[in-house]
């Protein structure tokens, strides 16, 4: 069977395992029937994900140009801490940024390599989880905009990582953590602003992935350095196809990418 499309990060169905859909325009892939299966990518073209244009990609699946210029790539997306729609106030696209940042977020902690300290869209939770690779987490804040819950992230970076080391995750070489434990011990440095917010009372959420053998040490297809590659997919986590040979495909970092995916 051939598919053919530009890559976006992959869908997910939460479950035991997790479920993983890869779309494309006229067709999608369930990822977890081809495990064990000789999968081929052939890297065809770029493929804006904004103008849909045939330019090379600069970042998060955009050209040089959409990427400085459509608010879905502003600064406020990765440091949520410089929000300011809730003042009213415009960095790109007012609108846009009122419908994405006024809305319920959340704190939480993750471990995926290690624990660390992550904000997201309250709608965006497990996949948020899932898209890191982490097997367990837990919300610490829950708050009514981007603003607060970014200004609380950056308060608890200072004792806690937001960092994960891709290769650990994959690897799978983790620890369990005692996640109530480690919200418990943070609370006191959520900042004033947010401390009414505080979630106290609820479990951690733990979370399985489809994956036969974990790689022991992960190499990463790199598409325009080997634009075709074929392997015996073993496994799928975090936005990570695992390969039998230790190879690592990160389907998140190639969005924008036009391929033609075989399975035999």
């Amino acid at each position: 069977m051939n598919y053919e499309g530009v890559l976006t990060k992959m869908q997910t169905e939460n479950g035991s395992p997790i479920q993983y859909y890869l779309v494309f325009e006229n067709d999608f892939l369930h990822m977890n029937q081809l495990l064990d299966k000789k999968v081929s990518i052939n890297f065809l073209r770029y493929q804006c994900l904004n103008c849909s244009l045939q330019k090379k990609i600069y970042r998060q699946g955009y050209c040089y140009d959409c990427f400085f210029e459509i608010p879905q790539a502003a600064d406020w997306i990765i440091n949520p801490e410089m929000s300011k729609a809730h003042l009213g106030i415009e960095d790109r696209d007012l609108a846009y940024e009122e419908k994405v940042q006024i809305q319920p977020h959340v704190v939480y902690l993750a471990n995926s390599s290690s624990v660390k300290v992550g904000v997201t869209r309250k709608t965006q939770i497990p996949t948020r989880w899932i898209d890191q690779g982490a097997h367990e987490a837990i919300e610490i804040v829950e708050v009514p905009n981007r603003y607060l819950a970014g200004i609380t992230e950056v308060a608890l970076k200072d004792h806690v990582s937001d960092k994960t080391n891709w290769r650990t995750m994959l690897k799978n070489e983790i620890k369990d953590e005692d996640l109530v434990e480690w919200r418990n011990k943070l609370k006191q440095f959520i900042p004033t602003e947010a401390a009414e917010y505080y979630l106290e009372n609820n479990a951690e959420t733990n979370l399985q992935f489809p994956v036969l053998k974990y790689p022991e040490k992960p190499k990463s297809l790199n598409l325009e350095k080997t634009p075709f590659y074929e392997g015996i997919l073993k496994g799928i986590k975090g936005q990570y196809l695992i390969f039998e040979d230790d190879t690592v495909f990160n389907i998140r970092g190639n969005e924008g990418y036009v391929v033609s995916i075989t399975v035999n």
